[in-house]
């Protein structure tokens, strides 16, 4: 399974609309994982024209998305259990980003985290648990270029970064 990963679109605050390259690049996904930060609900309804789209609410969203969406859901995806949630519960420091994802998800048994906040990429495996945030493909802040991600679930779980 192929899975789109995206996270901090900030849409129509930090980009008027979704990069053109994000369609290329999740042509043929089978689902998008949102990782919060939408800011406008039509951005979900933009990428539900390539594939599915599962997502939480972020610390940006309305509280109209965080009624609807939530702040973590745990998705049952290709036999594997796939965490999702936003990041910034619990902290505003986001060099510690990961370890509050983990913690958040320390009960649950997920084989893998996607998250968003920092705008900052992250590919990591701590304790046998796949943690992977995207980076923003609008807002890169200190980042060299934008991005987004590639989520593969088979025999394995891989993640891959992709830059815009």
């Amino acid at each position: 399974m192929r899975i789109g990963v995206i996270s901090d679109t900030h849409i129509p605050v930090r980009s008027r609309q979704l990069p053109p390259e994000l369609f290329t690049l999740f042509a043929g996904v089978e689902l998008i994982l949102h990782a919060g930060d939408v800011a406008e609900e039509y951005v979900l309804n933009e990428l539900a024209a390539i594939a599915p789209v599962e997502a939480v609410a972020g610390n940006m969203d309305s509280r109209a998305l965080h009624n609807r969406l939530g702040r973590k859901r745990i998705l049952e995806l290709a036999g594997y259990r796939i965490g999702l949630t936003h990041g910034d519960e619990g902290g505003t420091d986001k060099q510690k980003t990961p370890q509050r994802v983990l913690q958040s998800f320390k009960e649950d048994r997920v084989d893998c985290i996607i998250f968003g906040h920092s705008h900052q990429p992250y590919h990591e495996t701590i304790h046998g648990i796949l943690l992977f945030n995207p980076g923003s493909p609008t807002d890169r802040r200190c980042e060299p270029r934008h991005s987004c991600g590639l989520l593969k679930l088979g025999e394995t779980i891989t993640a891959e970064l992709l830059y815009l």
